[in-house]
């Protein structure tokens, strides 16, 4: 069974937060919850706390540990001193889903592989070939019947197929999250990045960084993962604050760049001058984080483009000028996870004040 050197917790527990009651006199329900693990260490070292957001299809678990039985994030980071709050979204895993949320989706298998573990057999960008940080062994690694993509696998969970709908769930909830705990830093990952700019939109006050690892993107167009339009907002589906003000998504003049930046990369979607901003972002700093062989790799440099013309103080890092080669999307759980985590805490340190 794995298990992992807890010397440094001082305390762990769990809350809930967040959510209304809804439903007919006599027959209510509460919707829209987060359930709340932390972790402290003995020695709080670390200003501010991490607040932990999971992408799509996955559970908090994602931070506590690796398939093939590893230490993850969470403990890592309570080593360097951080307090860690991990949630499970609203409508997933412990934060009950009820019918009237809407309907669900669940990734395959199949799915799987191709996004996330056997990208350099199954991915079908440029990039995905340079997959090498999957854990496991043999050559079925990273594919159903390999031991660690199936334990990978089995904490696999449903997801509300309605992204506007999730991203409003999630702002309230990181809301209230925030205003229970006070000022801290958003990690978010995948399909969380539009949250952590949304709760950073409703609590500018008490977001102290975002970490944004390969966040959902690019900006009004999808690629790879879906095509056509999508996140009218810019780095969200749901609505966000601009400066000047807009009432529809619709007002937001953009246009497509003439090329992309670089062989094999995607064309970005940028707004035509003069640019309205994300005013409530702008005294925030912000990394977006981008691994090698990841699908990622095609276009987060368009949110990144687009949050800086938005005036918004996003770096971008990309893995591989780092020297750490080999990574696909779930960067958190793959061989060399505690390397990237170091990479994490050390930008925190530099930049959050």
């Amino acid at each position: 069974m794995p298990a992992f050197d807890q010397s440094a917790v001082a305390a762990r527990g769990y809350f809930y937060v967040g959510g209304t009651y809804v439903g007919e006199p006599g027959k209510e329900i509460m919707q829209g919850q987060i359930y709340v693990e932390v972790v402290a260490p003995k020695d709080v070292r670390r200003p501010y706390p991490l607040v932990l957001i999971h992408g799509a299809a996955q559970t908090a678990t994602n931070w506590m540990g690796t398939p093939d039985g590893r230490k993850g994030w969470t403990d890592y980071f309570v080593e360097q001193g951080y307090i860690v709050y991990m949630i499970d979204q609203p409508m997933r895993g412990r934060s009950a889903w009820h019918p009237g949320d809407g309907a669900t989706r669940m990734f395959t298998a199949q799915q799987e592989e191709f996004q996330f573990t056997a990208n350099a057999v199954a991915g079908t960008w440029p990039q995905a070939k340079k997959h090498t940080q999957w854990p496991g062994d043999g050559a079925n690694k990273g594919r159903k019947g390999d031991p660690v993509f199936d334990a990978f696998y089995a904490t696999q969970v449903e997801t509300v197929t309605s992204n506007e709908e999730t991203q409003r769930r999630n702002q309230a909830a990181g809301a209230a999250l925030l205003d229970k705990i006070g000022p801290a830093i958003v990690l978010t990952h995948s399909q969380s990045g539009a949250f952590g700019w949304l709760i950073a939109d409703a609590r500018p006050a008490l977001v102290k960084g975002i970490i944004a690892i390969e966040p959902s993107g690019p900006p009004f167009e999808a690629t790879i993962i879906g095509t056509g339009k999508a996140r009218r907002w810019g780095p969200t589906d749901a609505a966000i604050t601009y400066d000047p003000p807009v009432k529809d998504a619709s007002e937001i003049a953009v246009e497509r760049e003439a090329a992309a930046d670089a062989p094999d990369l995607f064309v970005c979607w940028m707004q035509k001058a003069p640019a309205r901003r994300l005013v409530n972002l702008k005294s925030i700093p912000v990394m977006v984080m981008a691994a090698e062989a990841s699908y990622h790799q095609v276009y987060d440099h368009c949110t990144v483009k687009y949050l800086n013309q938005a005036g918004v103080n996003a770096e971008y890092i990309r893995l591989q000028d780092r020297g750490i080669r080999g990574n696909g999307h779930m960067v958190m759980i793959e061989k060399n996870n505690l390397e990237i985590a170091r990479l994490v805490d050390e930008w925190v340190q530099k930049k959050v004040k």
